[in-house]
């Protein structure tokens, strides 16, 4: 039960963007740029990014959210985020991901994390400029995500099957309301 009362039983950041429209609006209009613009990575990988993050910091719902929307558009699906989640150094993913998703960690652990041998070794994987300052704002936006989901104790669906019903929706439509 979330810590205050949001006017609908809307799980995770759902339920805040309900009980919050304007600020609702902005927050759903930076997932859509950051997971679903345009990007030379892909949305598949982007949301892969988004729920490594979201198990890092150990928010259940924004993990298993993202995890849902990344295997709907990843080959491999939900075996290529499991691994990626809890064992990225040797998931079955790209060497310039696998460097991608260091970064991100290290952005998780505080922006100062971030070293120059963690860009130079993204790079060296072929991540452009672009993909590693992308990679740095999802993962910085989604430890502010994590936090507001977790810090107003919203709810966490334990069924997969709903996460994987809500990816169906995302993929096709986005995250704007209509």
């Amino acid at each position: 039960m979330p810590y205050i009362e949001l006017g609908n039983d809307a799980p995770g950041m759902t339920g805040l963007l309900r009980y919050r429209p304007e600020t609702g609006k902005v927050l759903s209009e930076l997932a859509e740029v950051l997971l679903r613009g345009d990007n030379t990575l892909s949305r598949g990988e982007r949301e892969l990014i988004a729920s490594y993050v979201s198990t890092l910091n150990g928010c259940r719902f924004c993990a298993m959210s993202h995890g849902a929307f990344a295997a709907a558009q990843l080959p491999g699906g939900e075996s290529v985020v499991a691994d990626a989640c809890s064992a990225p150094d040797t998931a079955p993913v790209s060497g310039k991901l696998r460097a991608l998703l260091r970064v991100a960690a290290a952005v998780r652990d505080g922006g100062s994390a971030v070293t120059p041998q963690d860009v130079a070794a993204a790079r060296q994987a072929g991540a452009t400029d672009a993909e590693i300052h992308d990679t740095v704002l999802i993962a910085a936006a989604f430890c502010m995500f994590n936090r507001y989901v977790d810090g107003l104790g919203t709810t966490a669906p334990d069924d997969p099957a709903l996460y994987a019903h809500r990816a169906a929706h995302i993929v096709a439509h986005g995250y704007l309301r209509d």
